[in-house]
């Protein structure tokens, strides 16, 4: 059987953190709905747990989920089963990672990211340095604004060289960087290039959809984050049958969880394993094939 990739976002938002980059900053969720929200999670770890195939599974909240003991339970607990090939969780690494000490550090990754305005260098490398210390692998993401260049240039000097640092490119400005700036940004992430872009995609092949596709706290499935329509729910009876080849209905896609699935790009041959959690498969051996970003753009 084909093994998947689900992107899992629940009804949770609420964030400790109030970046000025982000539409969820500093959101508040009510105790009925944090409820609602562990339930809704307890069930689709439950539904994984009864599935034949491989899977890896992505937490990609909206807020910063690890401060909730049920998503930390829940990491645990998928790490632990046979046919869970990967498990991983977008976080600002800010909540207590006791819980994770119980993890299978074989499955367990982090997807974790700093964010300057939030919290200082020195914090953030004290919570890295507790993964260090549990053997848990990880790797960091800065969101590439000029003024975080400084903060950024540290990160990567301080962080042991087996660390990914990777950079997103600030899109939200047109042409934003200046001449030197996208080079400077290429040599903390060699890959850089790659996320400068917002990729045609409008038709194009993406394994989103069929391999690779999101559920929400319902279970419905949509093949992306970004592409609106519901084509299933994993907890029908028939939900496999709504897995298959699309093209893409959008115009362009320029996030990193989205055109990563695009074969035309082949970025699977880069991140290989590590795709989940963002580290590129051979990382720190650079992959001199993708450091110029893509030869082409459809």
């Amino acid at each position: 059987m084909t093994p998947w990739r689900i992107l899992y976002r629940g009804s949770l938002s609420s964030c400790n953190y109030d970046c000025s980059y982000c539409p969820f900053a500093k959101t508040t969720n009510t105790v009925e709905q944090l409820a609602k929200d562990r339930k809704e999670l307890e069930r689709f770890v439950d539904w994984v747990s009864q599935q034949k195939r491989q899977i890896g599974i992505l937490f990609t909240p909206w807020g910063e989920a690890l401060g909730h003991p049920a998503y930390r339970q829940a990491l645990v607990r998928l790490s632990s089963m046979p046919h869970i090939n990967r498990v991983s969780i977008q976080t600002n690494l800010s909540a207590t990672l006791n819980d994770l000490s119980a993890a299978n550090r074989n499955t367990l990754a982090l997807w974790s990211t700093f964010h300057p305005t939030q919290t200082s260098v020195e914090e953030f490398l004290k919570r890295c340095a507790v993964l260090e210390l549990m053997g848990i692998r990880y790797s960091v993401g800065v969101v590439g604004l000029r003024e975080h260049f400084p903060a950024i240039e540290v990160l990567r000097n301080r962080l042991p060289a087996e660390v990914y640092v990777w950079v997103n490119a600030f899109k939200t400005i047109p042409d934003y960087y200046q001449p030197g700036e996208v080079d400077y940004l290429a040599r903390i992430d060699p890959y850089f290039r790659w996320n400068l872009y917002r990729y045609p995609s409008l038709g194009g092949d993406c394994r989103t959809g069929d391999q690779v596709f999101s559920v929400d706290g319902a279970g419905e499935v949509r093949r992306c984050h970004f592409v609106p329509a519901r084509i299933g729910n994993i907890y029908d009876d028939d939900f496999e049958d709504c897995l298959r080849p699309r093209p893409c209905p959008v115009a362009t896609c320029g996030c990193h969880i989205g055109y990563v699935h695009r074969p035309l790009l082949d970025l699977g041959r880069l991140f290989g394993g590590g795709l989940l959690e963002r580290i590129p498969d051979r990382w720190p051996q650079i992959e001199p094939a993708f450091v110029n970003g893509p030869a082409l753009v459809d």
